[in-house]
């Protein structure tokens, strides 16, 4: 009998079992929906601050068979709180979010340098995957990273930011060699306590807001840095948002897998990536909005194009019903898999 770990490891060495993986990371793309909070009475904001409950609440995914995996955290504001933002933890609807920034200028940044965080979330991050490894053997335990350019725009404004990319790029540089740093090291303490797989979602390094000369330069630059410094295990990239004229500058991301958003076609990203194993990409409106029926068409149609990983597109909505969610299995289970071959 088949696991989930292992049907995960290996769509993401390009071997196919006996159906795709159905998954949904955590951290930017967090698969928590009010529905599931108030079926476990485990409830946010209470679950980001709390190993047990965020262990718990993430496991509850995968026992309710909503997906094949689990992940934490839950939100993509760990890291730059650990530089000096200030974080509003959201409720049952809405996520933590940045409230303050840790500095203002760029030429400010090296202030976060000589910032302190006491009772960091990434410790209770590290305790919640030590409790998810010794309770749970069979379901892939996924790790979560928020990308190096999507952390730096949640330590300064970002519109500051993309204008310090043009007008002072050595010190954004410098600026985003110490936050890949801080990546980094997060990154090989969740290794340590156990994850199977680290995902690292970069919303705001898209080529769409980029363009492909600051795409190059800073996102698949830093993302690498970062790929290249975590420890071995299989590495999942998500980027948001039109990605067409920056599609060929992803066969140089070193991922296993590369993820997109629902307005990217798969078909014409698997035209252009040679090597990486697609992951995708479910629409999170028809998720929230939609009906099982619907949702198991999208998902077929995901398979057709090319994934060989089955996921919402980005981050559901929290007031997704879980009936819809656990449709994307369902279409895993029914697609004919010997008509496609």
């Amino acid at each position: 009998m088949i696991n989930e770990k292992d049907r995960l490891k290996n769509a993401l060495n390009h071997i196919f079992i006996d159906r795709i993986p159905v998954i949904c990371p955590g951290g930017m793309m967090n698969m928590i929906s009010k529905e599931l909070m108030e079926l476990k009475d485990i409830y946010l904001p209470e679950a980001h601050l709390d190993a047990r409950k965020m262990a718990d609440l993430a496991k509850a995914i995968y026992d309710e068979k909503i997906f094949e995996n689990i992940g934490v955290p839950f939100c993509m504001t760990i890291e730059a709180e650990d530089m000096g933002s200030v974080v509003d933890f959201g409720n049952e609807i809405y996520e933590p979010h940045v409230i303050e920034y840790a500095f203002d200028n760029i030429k400010d940044w090296e202030k976060i340098k000589d910032f302190k965080k006491e009772d960091s979330r990434s410790d209770i991050v590290i305790e919640a995957i030590k409790i998810l490894k010794d309770e749970e053997k069979n379901a892939p335990i996924i790790g979560n990273i928020t990308g190096p350019v999507s952390t730096a725009s949640s330590i300064m404004d970002s519109v500051k930011y993309y204008k310090a990319l043009r007008k002072d790029p050595q010190r954004v540089h410098e600026f985003m060699d110490y936050v890949t740093d801080h990546l980094i090291e997060f990154a090989n303490r969740q290794i340590d306590a156990g994850v199977d797989v680290i995902a690292v979602s970069d919303p705001s390094g898209t080529g769409e807001i980029m363009g492909p000369k600051f795409f190059k330069e800073f996102t698949v630059q830093y993302l690498n840095k970062f790929l290249d410094g975590i420890k071995d295990v299989p590495k999942i990239v998500h980027i948001c948002g039109r990605m067409t004229p920056v599609l060929d500058l992803c066969n140089d991301i070193h991922s296993d897998c590369l993820s997109f958003d629902s307005i990217v076609s798969l078909k014409d990203a698997k035209k252009v990536l040679k090597h990486h194993v697609l992951m995708g990409n479910v629409s999170t409106y028809a998720l929230e909005y939609s009906d099982s029926e619907k949702i198991q068409k999208l998902a077929k149609i995901s398979v057709n194009n090319g994934s060989n990983i089955l996921s919402p597109a980005c981050g559901i909505g929290m007031r997704s019903p879980l009936e819809n969610l656990k449709s994307i299995i369902t279409a895993s289970k029914n697609y004919d898999y010997e008509d496609k071959n």
